[in-house]
C-alpha cells in the first residue's frame, strides 16, 4: 500500500501547488504522511456530508477541489463546522488534500473535464497566459436552445438548473467553457470570437454588459455542477498512476450533491 506522502506527491505532480493563485490554499490539510492509503474519495466540497461519506466508505484520503480554509484560521475547534470536519477526519485517520486553482490551470484540468462532459472538442485555452478555460467546437452546429438542453442533460442535476441569455435560435459552433466562477473572463471570451460562453456564477451587471456588447450567448450552470466532472477525471488520473506504480488503491467519486441551493420556484409568467 502507498503511504500518504507518496499519493500526495503523485497528486502534486498532476496539479503542481506552485501553479495555484497566491490567494489560494491548496495541498494537504490534515493527515499523517506515513499512513497507508487504501481508499481515496474525490469530491468538490470538503463539507460534513463528504466527511461522513468518507467514514462510511472507509476512505483514508479525501481529495477535494475547494479548500476547507481558504482564508486561513486561528482555530480548528469543533465548535465551528469547519473545525468539526477536521476533528472528524483526524479521529477516523482520514487525510484531506486540496487541488483548487492549480487544478483549474492543469492540462487536463477542470475546464477540460467540463468540456468532456458535454462532448465538446477542445481546440485550445481561453486564457493562454495561465492555461485557464477552454475554447471548444461542436461536432455539428446547433441552436443555443439545443446547446443549453445539452448542458442540462449532461451536467449533474441541481436546483438552479441552467440559465441562458441570448437568442434561443442562434447558431452555436464555437464555445468557451470555464468551470466555476467565470464572469471575470468576458474580455477573453470576446477576443476568442466564440458563439457561447458556458460557466457559473454569472452576475447581473457583467451579463447585461456582455449581451449589450455583442450577440454572445451565455449559459450559466451551478458552480458545483461545472466542477464536479473534474472529480471523475481526477479519479481516472489517480487510477492510472496507481496501476503504473502497482498500488492497490480503490478510488471513488462522491455523487453527493453539495451545491448549497436546495430548490427554486419559477415566477408565474416567466419566459421558458
Amino acid at each position: 500500500m502507498p503511504r500518504l506522502s507518496e499519493v500526495t506527491a503523485a497528486l502534486d505532480a498532476l496539479w503542481p501547488p506552485e501553479r495555484a493563485e497566491s490567494w489560494d490554499a491548496v495541498g494537504t490539510v490534515c493527515g499523517d504522511p506515513d499512513a497507508e492509503v487504501t481508499r481515496v474519495l474525490f469530491a468538490v466540497d470538503p463539507v460534513q456530508e463528504i466527511a461522513d461519506e468518507a467514514v462510511a466508505l472507509g476512505a483514508d484520503l479525501i481529495v477535494t477541489h475547494h479548500p476547507l480554509y481558504l482564508r486561513g484560521t486561528t482555530t480548528v475547534a469543533a465548535g465551528h463546522f469547519k473545525g468539526r470536519v477536521v476533528h472528524g477526519l483526524i479521529k477516523h485517520d482520514i487525510a484531506l488534500h486540496v487541488a483548487h486553482t492549480n487544478a483549474d490551470t492543469a492540462d487536463p484540468g477542470v475546464s477540460d473535464a467540463l468540456a468532456g462532459a458535454l462532448d465538446l472538442r477542445v481546440t485550445g485555452p481561453l486564457v493562454p497566459e495561465n492555461n485557464l478555460g477552454r475554447i471548444c467546437e461542436l461536432d455539428r452546429p446547433e441552436t443555443l436552445a439545443e446547446f443549453a438542453a445539452r448542458a442540462a442533460a449532461r451536467l449533474p442535476a441541481t436546483a438552479q438548473g441552467i440559465r441562458v441569455a441570448g437568442d434561443p435560435g442562434m447558431t452555436v459552433r464555437r464555445v468557451a467553457v470555464s468551470g466555476g466562477s467565470g464572469d471575470s473572463l468576458f474580455d477573453a471570451v470576446r477576443a476568442a470570437g466564440v458563439d457561447v460562453f458556458l460557466t457559473a456564477d454569472l452576475r447581473h451587471h457583467p451579463v447585461s454588459e456582455a449581451t449589450q456588447h455583442s450577440p454572445l450567448g451565455l449559459v450559466d450552470a451551478a458552480h458545483w455542477a461545472t466542477e464536479w466532472p473534474w472529480c471523475e477525471q481526477a479519479a481516472a488520473q489517480l487510477d492510472e498512476i496507481s496501476d503504473r506504480h502497482g498500488w492497490d488503491l480503490r478510488v471513488h467519486v462522491s455523487k453527493t450533491v453539495t451545491d448549497p441551493w436546495s430548490f427554486h420556484h419559477t415566477s408565474p409568467g416567466a419566459p421558458n
